[in-house]
């Protein structure tokens, strides 16, 4: 089977502590995100004040899944997104076809 890859991009918001949000995530993907089935890689990217989440599994059932169950974030979790726009997010689900 294909690894998935949830991508997600968004804006923080006004004065948001970069450092801090970084903690933030940090903390976030030790405490949940990696112990999910199927985790592979998270990544976090950046250029200017656009951010992009690349979170990595093994199979898009997984990827589904860590959705479903996200669905109801934990307080960490609430921490992590408390610095972003809500606004600014766009999601993309896709399907790795070939790596090189």
């Amino acid at each position: 089977m294909n690894n998935a890859v949830y991508y997600v991009s968004y804006k923080l918001k006004k004065g948001a502590d970069v450092e801090k949000f970084l903690q933030a995530a940090e903390k976030l993907n030790k405490e949940y995100i990696s112990k999910q089935k199927g985790f592979i890689s998270w990544q976090q990217l950046n250029e200017d004040n656009t951010w992009a989440d690349l979170i990595t599994f093994k199979t898009m059932d997984d990827l589904n899944n860590f959705k479903e169950v996200s669905r109801k974030p934990s307080e960490t979790a609430k921490k992590f997104y408390a610095f972003m726009n809500p606004f600014s997010f766009k999601v993309h689900l896709y399907s790795v076809k070939k790596k090189y």
